[in-house]
């Protein structure tokens, strides 16, 4: 029941980001989309910062980094919008661990990094 609701969050949110590209490309801006406000702070991608770990196979390496929204980060990310990921398209999403505040998600991120493992992130991205 969970995958479902995950499944149709993400058709959700996708038709979202669809919708806002057409009023990019319109002559015509809406100052206010009413379709914005159908995520509301009980959706199931409402959620805190995060943490996360994407990887690449074309690359064979892994970026870690944080966010609010993963979900339209890691489509970012596929779609060449970061300068560093934009040398694949392949990324997937191998760990992410949820935070209460941009500061903590940041300070865990610094964590991972300052390991310089590879070892070490992929046993995290296994484990979690």
């Amino acid at each position: 029941m969970l995958i479902i609701k995950y499944l149709q969050e993400i058709y959700n949110y996708l038709k979202l980001l669809k919708f806002r590209m057409a009023c990019k490309r319109s002559s015509v801006r809406l100052r206010y989309s009413p379709q914005i406000s159908k995520l509301s702070s009980d959706s199931f991608f409402a959620m805190a910062y995060c943490c996360y770990i994407i990887y690449s196979a074309k690359l064979n390496r892994y970026y870690i980094s944080h966010s609010d929204n993963v979900i339209n980060r890691l489509l970012q990310h596929n779609s060449g919008l970061s300068s560093f990921t934009s040398k694949a398209a392949d990324w997937i999403l191998v760990y992410k661990q949820e935070f209460e505040t941009r500061e903590q998600a940041r300070t865990r991120e610094m964590e991972i990094k300052k390991k310089k493992s590879r070892k070490y992130i992929e046993w995290i991205s296994s484990a979690g």
